[in-house]
């Protein structure tokens, strides 16, 4: 179940960023208003409390849970604040690689090694992380030395993220350390928007004419990834805790849908989008899809 809800999450977020890419935005935000809005955002969970049960955990599971959303925020944080910086090229795949190899070494060390994944497990896991940095991968812009300590550091702070989660998961129900979890994430943004002018300037100055139907298409696609945030909050609610870093290596799969739908639209509607296409582009992200589906097999069918 939760192999198939991390593919599920993963097809969503393949669809919303192809839309964020070539429909709306132009230029990336600025990475402190954008994850301003993520963190507030996040508090709409708040809405479900009635209904769900709502209650306050001990004060170790508070700490928990407002720790693992303070800490994707500021993830998401370095993400794009790096991703301003550098090319996407350069920062994915080692953004990519990096994370599932962070996520096993906290659970490992947070376990006290009890947590390993078996030997197909592990051959699935590595097959998984090179595809994932195959697929993103060009020659023309590797990686220097700078950009791989940002991405270092953006890594750390979204494995941190996912394996607090997991932690928080275990002890309370999904909705609850959802909620929780929401919360933590709006309080870095809180202090993000005390902390920085540039996102209170953002805020409150005045706007042009906003056109309705872009307006409407982005609130969609953003509501579309608010779901598909959720779907893999709950794989990892589901999921054993020595699998969280496979759910983290799947994260190729986002990428391999991404180039389906690319490819498709660039060649039946070269008029919306307009992908650069060869010989060897072709190669390399079918020899990552293909790395990519022997891991999924051998995690499927272990």
């Amino acid at each position: 179940m939760w192999l198939t809800i991390t593919i599920l999450a993963y097809f969503i977020l393949a669809i919303v960023f192809l839309v964020d890419k070539y429909l709306l935005t132009k230029a990336l935000p600025n990475p402190k208003v954008y994850v301003f809005y993520v963190g507030t955002l996040g508090l709409l969970a708040l809405v479900l409390a009635p209904f769900i049960g709502f209650y306050i955990p001990e004060k170790s599971q508070i700490i928990l849970a407002l720790s693992a959303g303070s800490s994707f925020i500021f993830g998401l944080f370095w993400l794009y604040r790096t991703l301003r910086i550098f090319e996407a090229s350069r920062v994915v795949p080692a953004v990519g690689g990096l994370t599932p190899l962070f996520t096993a070494g906290l659970i490992y060390i947070s376990s006290g090694g009890k947590e390993v994944l078996s030997c197909q497990e592990m051959i699935a896991f590595v097959l998984l992380v090179l595809g994932s940095i195959l697929i993103n991968l060009q020659k023309e812009k590797m990686i220097n030395l700078r950009s791989f300590g940002l991405s270092l550091f953006t890594a750390f702070f979204l494995s941190l993220a996912f394996v607090l989660t997991k932690y928080v998961y275990l002890d309370q129900p999904f909705w609850n350390g959802f909620i929780w979890r929401s919360i933590g994430g709006f309080l870095m943004a809180l202090i993000f928007f005390i902390i920085f002018p540039e996102i209170r300037k953002e805020i409150f100055k005045k706007r042009e004419k906003i056109d309705k139907k872009s307006t409407f298409v982005f609130l969609i696609n953003q509501a579309a990834g608010g779901g598909a945030a959720i779907l893999q909050n709950f794989a990892i609610f589901l999921a054993p805790l020595v699998y969280i870093s496979v759910i983290h290596a799947l994260n190729g799969i986002q990428y391999v849908f991404l180039f389906i739908f690319s490819l498709f639209l660039s060649l039946k509607f070269p008029q919306i989008i307009k992908e650069e296409i060869s010989k060897e582009i072709i190669f390399q992200k079918i020899s990552a899809i293909i790395l990519i589906g022997l891991g999924l097999v051998l995690i499927a069918f272990k």
